[in-house]
């Protein structure tokens, strides 16, 4: 049953040889790895204008130079993950680079960092697009938790399908908001052109405000600075994209960088322009398109878009974050499961993780995540400030081309970035502090993970200068668990004596009905008259201690003879797996216990069902 809903659900397993082609075209990138930087438009502006408003309705005139920062800085990062991607195209971004150029701590901190980014912009991105959906279908607002943990579960599957089957479907809404978004500010910058929209800013470009502060201008920057959260997802994912790689995600990029800044200066300069002023009850955006279209056909259809994009913008994460996991995973500092692939040749164990991450974070803040936007861009910036001082130290390290151009163009980023973490740490500490704990708990759990690696490798290492020691066996004890007499427990006793030169069988046995476990032993010996048969009388009805409590003499007692001792547990195994359910898992506790115990080999008997 199981399977045929997995073939459903995700489709027929893929050759690895069909890698090739899962690949993305820079067509098909752009809608799977930029729906999250190009969504944060619909509130990159209006979190400016949040934090202006509470001055005055005319320090929103701040907007526009604090809109032309957040360009600097969207210039100086695509530059800077450019090179990054040229330079390091195995992908990993951030992590990469501050790993080779600053060395293994900040690159864990780096890694981390955008690990729980990641599971925040899932989150934050289901649940700002259940809010979309609610907010045109109110009856769902007491279900949005629900709503919010289907998209994530939706977005999840059509991610274990395959990253071609993911970008064709995101295709849609992803262009459909870049044309809504394109004809909106083309359409409302002809009208301010053509006088039909009156100015209504409530102070002109340049004018003093009173009460205006530094340190307000740099809060509205940080918060602004939002809209620049899903950039770096590019430079993770560069080994999905189609030769050539490097040249096809660097342009990419560019491309995606280029609209993000059209939209977010054409909407900022728009909420100028017309006095947009932020509302509970109606977003920038929206007041804007009502500005630009009215209430007409093309409002609802940005409205929708707008919705969609939201929805879909998670899926930024679930591109990037499996190959962030799995440069960790090579690394060893998280779980080698991560380098597996699934029956689609994506990383499905990332892609899984991902999504319980996201949906036990919608249900501990309740869908409502707004809060979250300040810890979810410190998140992001963290690695930046470390990826582009690295790139710094990389130009000096290799000196190619016009590297101090370059360099100068990170370092540019890099304080652009530090100021901004400065910002979010001190002016909102009370939303950002989370990480203080995280990040800490992070690399205990990398340093951790390392160290387990670390000492596998070396109690399993071969001494190459040295000749392995092969310990010769003067026998074998085999030790046969029985419940009672059957096929399994007949074909356990025949495979024991094929392997062994003393063959014991063991029987654990309760107050419950002494006349059944005497019927037990004496069919028992009547079968097998030539093996000896223990039965262990346990008063607690516990099968695991006695049983392990007898092995262990008996292995001990083997080992002063020089024999190995085996522990043969049968189990009989149902046609179809669904059947395991009526049954006890006797055998897998004990194979558990047992396998605690470095001087006893554990074998499995199995005798398959044929009905």
């Amino acid at each position: 049953m199981w399977h045929y809903l997995k073939r459903v659900l995700i489709g027929k397993p893929l050759k690895t040889m069909d890698e090739g082609g899962q690949a993305l075209t820079k067509f098909k990138a752009l809608a799977l790895l930029s729906s999250d930087a190009l969504s944060s438009v619909a509130y990159g502006t209006e979190q400016i204008t949040t934090v202006l408003i509470t001055l005055s309705a005319a320090a929103l005139m701040y907007q526009l130079w604090v809109a032309a920062l957040v360009l600097v800085l969207l210039f100086a990062i695509t530059l800077s993950y450019q090179q990054i991607i040229r330079a390091y195209p195995s992908g990993g971004g951030a992590y990469v680079v501050a790993t080779t150029d600053w060395g293994q701590n900040a690159g864990l901190v780096a890694g981390g960092s955008l690990l729980v980014d990641y599971m925040l912009t899932v989150a934050v991105s289901t649940t700002s697009g259940t809010e979309a959906i609610t907010s045109a279908i109110p009856a769902l607002s007491p279900y949005s938790v629900l709503v919010s943990v289907l998209i994530v579960i939706g977005i999840m599957l059509l991610n274990l399908r395959g990253m071609r089957e993911s970008a064709a479907f995101l295709t849609i809404p992803v262009y459909f908001f870049i044309v809504m978004i394109l004809v909106m500010v083309g359409v409302g910058l002809y009208n301010i052109a053509t006088g039909q929209v009156t100015y209504h800013a409530a102070a002109g470009l340049g004018a003093p405000v009173q009460g205006m502060t530094l340190l307000l201008f740099f809060r509205a920057f940080s918060s602004g600075s939002s809209s620049l959260t899903g950039v770096e997802a590019i430079s993770n994912a560069v080994p999905n994209f189609k030769a050539p790689k490097r040249h096809n995600a660097a342009t990419t990029l560019a491309i995606m960088a280029g609209i993000l800044a059209i939209f977010f200066a054409g909407i900022t300069y728009l909420s100028y322009y017309m006095g947009i002023r932020p509302e509970s009850s109606q977003t920038v955006l929206s007041q804007i398109a009502t500005g630009v279209f009215g209430h007409g056909v093309l409002y609802y259809l940005l409205q929708l878009s707008t919705a969609l994009i939201l929805a879909v913008a998670a899926n930024t994460g679930f591109s990037a974050f499996p190959i962030l996991a799995y440069n960790l995973a090579k690394d060893k500092f998280l779980p080698h499961a991560y380098l597996d692939r699934g029956d689609r040749l994506g990383y499905s164990n990332g892609i899984i993780s991902l999504a319980v991450g996201a949906i036990v974070l919608i249900f501990i803040f309740h869908g409502q995540t707004t809060l979250l936007i300040p810890l979810y861009a410190v998140g992001v910036f963290v690695p930046f400030t470390l990826s582009q001082s690295g790139m710094i130290i990389h130009w000096f390290r290799v000196r190619e081309g016009w590297w101090l151009g370059k360099a100068a163009i990170n370092l540019l980023g890099a304080l652009i970035s530090l100021i901004l973490v400065i910002f979010l740490l001190f002016l909102h500490f009370g939303n950002v502090w989370p990480y203080l704990i995280i990040m800490p708990l992070l690399l205990m759990m990398f340093y951790r993970i390392h160290q387990h690696y670390i000492n596998v490798a070396r109690q399993l290492r071969v001494e190459a200068k040295t000749k392995s020691v092969v310990h010769e066996y003067d026998g074998a004890t085999v030790i046969v668990l029985v419940s009672n007499i059957t096929r399994v427990t007949s074909g356990a006793i025949n495979y024991a004596r094929s392997i062994g030169d003393y063959v014991i069988a063991m029987h654990v046995s309760f107050d419950e009905n002494p006349k059944k476990e005497h019927k037990t032993a004496l069919e028992f010996k009547a079968e097998f008259p030539d093996i000896r048969f223990v039965d262990i009388h346990s008063s607690y009805r516990s099968i695991a201690t006695p049983t392990l409590r007898f092995c262990d003499v008996i292995a001990k007692r083997a080992t002063e003879r020089n024999f190995t001792t085996t522990v043969l547990v049968p189990q009989f195994v149902p046609r179809h797996p669904w059947q395991n359910v009526l049954h006890n898992q006797t055998a897998l506790r004990l194979r558990t216990v047992l396998n605690s115990r470095e001087n006893i080999i554990v074998s499995t008997y199995n005798y398959h069902l044929k009905e």
